[in-house]
């Protein structure tokens, strides 16, 4: 069976993650595209150098995203059944995950869970 992929959507309709995957260059798109296709069928057994849990993080894990133009993180938790929520995109410019971006990830997983139905 495999697993689904879903988007964060904002209160007023946006999708953050779609919009940054938008920005990717096209090397950075094709990245993306073959990683989830690993997700969906492996789901939270992919690890290194696809996939990796955010350091201090029970839920957040990161797709990690390198090419020419850069380093890039997409931010995600696996929820219940066999989904995966993406959360957060941003480009990586030092060596750890920036506290902002795990912080606007943490906001968009509890606007997400209090919306749920």
């Amino acid at each position: 069976m495999h697993w689904e992929i879903e988007y964060y959507v904002t209160s007023n309709n946006k999708c953050p993650v779609k919009e940054f995957i938008d920005s990717l260059s096209p090397e950075g798109q094709a990245k993306y595209i073959f990683i989830t296709r690993l997700i969906k069928e492996y789901g939270i057994n992919v690890r290194e150098p696809y996939v990796k849990q955010i350091a201090g993080q029970k839920k957040l894990f990161e797709i990690r995203i390198k090419d020419k133009s850069g380093i890039s993180r997409i931010l995600y938790f696996a929820h219940t059944g066999r989904k995966l929520v993406l959360l957060h995109g941003f480009t990586k410019k030092t060596d750890k995950t920036p506290k902002k971006e795990i912080e606007i990830a943490e906001q968009r997983m509890k606007d997400y869970l209090s919306r749920e139905v």
